[in-house]
């Protein structure tokens, strides 16, 4: 019997992301209910905002921090090869690999910005140049540690998460599937995401959520939903990333089996 038989996950992952994780869920026999609560879309001004920076083979690293990134920011590179780039994780390195970049730097532990900042190419830097290629609003831990570190950093904002408002309709079903045990575990890849998912839930659907579990990548986003009032049972992968999640699941269910 395949490890995740009968098991529903709300995947709330934007649109265009959610279908790996489905896939990999159904491989397992699990059901991927889609439920996208932000969008990703491109910044107008996006080509703009390098043209007030220096040329991209003057910085002496380049930072990727999310597959969006590369999705949006990776025209930006002019299809320059000789240039040292990070990726924050194996997904955002795969796609730059598959934009035709090699990536020189990725963490070796967790995939986010304290394992990159934990790689040794990125300890000293007094004087180099450090190009972000990165979403609008978010974290600012990279920016803010790599210039403690004496780095000269600049950042290329090339798109923008924007909140999706469910329907009424789809927050009844929701609510339905819920209850009715038809959706098991949710998903929470950033604390966004997480986020608003309670912010548009009505208080009927906020005690539903709190009979389910949550599947978050890590403590961050784990602490962060609890100080929002979430007091579901939390599941905590190794990080966003699809495979990591998949794993976290199937380590649940087979406790739950006694496997």
């Amino acid at each position: 019997m395949p490890a995740l038989q009968g098991v529903g996950v709300l995947v709330t992952r934007p649109e265009q992301q959610a279908l790996p994780l489905c896939r990999l869920l159904a491989a397992e026999g699990a059901t991927g209910y889609r439920f996208p609560a932000i969008d990703i879309v491109p910044l107008p001004q996006r080509h703009e905002s390098l043209t007030r920076l220096r040329p991209v083979e003057q910085f002496d690293v380049i930072i990727f921090v999310s597959t969006n990134a590369v999705r949006f920011g990776a025209a930006l590179l002019e299809q320059k090869r000789d240039l040292t780039i990070a990726a924050v994780g194996p997904a955002t390195a795969r796609a730059l690999n598959q934009a035709g970049y090699r990536v020189a730097i990725m963490p070796a532990g967790a995939f986010d910005s304290e394992g990159l900042l934990a790689h040794p190419r990125l300890q000293h830097l007094a004087g180099r140049r450090v190009l972000l290629i990165k979403g609008a609003g978010g974290r600012e831990l990279l920016a803010a540690q790599l210039s403690e570190r004496g780095a000269i950093v600049d950042s290329a904002d090339v798109y923008e998460r924007r909140p999706l408002l469910a329907s009424e309709s789809a927050l009844a079903e929701l609510e339905l599937q819920v209850r009715g045990g038809i959706v098991q575990v949710i998903t929470a890849t950033s604390l966004e995401i997480g986020s608003h998912l309670l912010a548009m839930a009505a208080p009927r659907l906020k005690l539903e959520f709190d009979r389910v579990h949550w599947l978050v990548p890590g403590e961050r986003v784990a602490d962060g939903l609890r100080s929002r009032g979430l007091h579901a049972p939390l599941l905590q992968a190794a990080s966003a990333e699809d495979q990591d999640l998949l794993a976290a699941l199937i380590r649940w269910r087979s406790t739950l089996s006694g496997a």
